[in-house]
């Protein structure tokens, strides 16, 4: 059975993704971003498969103090910054690139 999402937060969240090798301080890093831009994190899921760390993460933008394009450009220079890959998405791009 397919999840249904929060009604109060459909529409309004963004689907975060980090991909690159495990270091001390990733989490802390873009979970600072989503705290000074005033996004809720809903979910997270973290792992590392071999030396390579993987996140995915769920946030709510609606109380967000910063436009998704701003999101989207302060992440992608922390992942330049970090060496690492960080993609942010509205929900609605990502649910219609993965429909069956």
């Amino acid at each position: 059975m397919e999840s249904r999402p929060d009604t109060q937060t459909e529409g309004k969240r963004v689907i975060i993704t980090v991909l690159g090798h495990d270091r001390i301080g990733i989490l802390a890093a873009v979970t600072s971003i989503l705290a000074e831009a005033r996004i809720n994190i809903l979910d997270v899921s973290q792992t590392i498969l071999q030396e390579f760390y993987t996140m995915a993460m769920v946030a709510d933008i609606s109380q967000s103090a910063i436009s998704l394009k701003e999101l989207r450009e302060k992440l992608e220079s922390k992942g330049e910054e970090l060496e690492l890959k960080i993609n942010v998405q509205h929900e609605d791009i990502f649910r219609f690139m993965h429909r069956i």
